[in-house]
């Protein structure tokens, strides 16, 4: 599509999943199971993909191979998008698709420290001189559906240097986020990454659009200084003290931040409690045994108030809750409020609560809290 030549597509994925305890052991946080259709990842790789944007570049900071290898498996797949893996790219062409390299070339360099050193290291596949105008820069661990191509529009109308996605929520959770204010002509006047007082009801949504030219020169100029190497706490700051113009472009559809595994849980209860708010399971990416329908559940015998795939095996009892394809619970278990994970096995006589039950069928209790929201409060259908 015309609107979006010129647009450079980078999608930040280096989250090692530590906060997300068990759930987040052997895996990068990218590739966690979400909403018994689809990873992390696959949220901003299909946004991409039905914006129009035929290539998204990979920038993993600790350079997996686990995700490299999974992406080219289930995306390469696909018609209508590409991820590119940089230095390790020209491996995965040669191999093909459906086939995955048996080595790879050494890495060289140090390891990226945060998600702007991944910019500065990757600038060679990024800034392409007389062909990349505008950076788009994404998030992996982040729920939503969007088209990005009104944003870059408007970013391409204005003439701004950088425009930012935000979302208003309610003030008592914007201290967890990256807050934002604007003035009356739509200009940052704010940013303020995760404020001990906020003053504003506005928080970025982490994705937005820069100047390839502007990203690139402040790129340099903080390259080598005594620096955080992040976009949120260096980058957009820097930019904004310099008085570049930066606008504002509001999402106000369903988006949420999975940072903890208690907001993870959360965000699932509230799929099975109301399955056509927010972000509905039909609506998301099908990366997980696409080939299994799923449906809510109101009441059937041994289902309440649930997202079950068609190909459950159920002797027991399941409410509110999200389960995945491929899962069998035994004769007598009850699985409530909970999430069970692809192939996962619930043994007979079983009790599960609040819970995630991985893919071994080990069951990741999970704290409940009334103080950390799984989803921005200002979400909306």
């Amino acid at each position: 599509m015309a609107e979006r030549d010129g647009v450079r597509a980078v999608l930040l994925a280096g989250g090692e999943g530590r906060r997300m305890g068990p759930l987040g052991t052997g895996r990068l946080k990218p590739l966690i199971p979400y909403g018994g259709a689809c990873r992390l990842i696959d949220f901003s790789l299909a946004n991409a993909h039905t914006s129009g944007l035929g290539e998204v570049l990979l920038l993993s900071q600790f350079e997996e191979r686990q995700l490299m290898d999974d992406l080219h498996r289930v995306w390469h797949a696909r018609p209508g998008l590409r991820v590119h893996f940089g230095p390790y790219d020209s491996a995965y062409r040669e191999a093909g698709p459906g086939r995955l390299p048996k080595e790879l070339p050494p890495r060289t360099g140090e390891l990226e420290r945060g998600t702007a050193d991944a910019l500065i290291r990757k600038a060679r596949y990024i800034f392409t001189p007389g062909s990349t105008e505008q950076v788009l820069v994404l998030h992996a661990d982040h729920v939503y559906r969007f088209d990005h191509g009104p944003l870059i529009a408007a970013h391409r109308a204005s003439g701004a240097s950088l425009t930012i996605a935000y979302q208003r929520i309610e003030r008592r959770w914007v201290h967890l986020f990256g807050m934002v204010d604007f003035d009356a002509h739509g200009r940052l006047t704010q940013f303020v990454e995760k404020p001990e007082l906020p003053t504003s009801d506005l928080v970025f949504a982490a994705f937005c659009v820069f100047d390839a030219g502007v990203l690139h020169r402040y790129l340099e100029l903080l390259d080598g200084t005594d620096w955080q190497h992040d976009i949120s706490r260096d980058v957009i700051p820097a930019m904004l003290a310099a008085g570049e113009d930066i606008r504002g472009y509001e999402v106000r559809d369903h988006w949420a931040d999975i940072g903890t595994v208690e907001r993870y849980h959360r965000a699932h209860l509230a799929l099975a409690d109301a399955p056509r708010d927010g972000l509905p399971v039909d609506r998301m990416p099908w990366t997980v045994r696409p080939d299994v329908r799923r449906a809510w559940v109101a009441d059937a015998p041994g289902v309440r108030t649930s997202w079950v795939p068609r190909d459950l095996v159920n002797a027991g009892h399941v409410e509110r809750s999200v389960l995945f394809p491929g899962v069998r619970i035994g004769a007598g278990a009850r699985v409530s409020r909970s999430v069970v994970l692809p192939g996962a096995v619930v043994p007979a006589g079983a009790d599960i609560d609040a819970a995630v039950v991985l893919e071994d069928g080990t069951v990741q209790h999970v704290p409940q809290s009334r103080t950390t929201p799984a989803l921005t409060e200002g979400a909306l259908t």
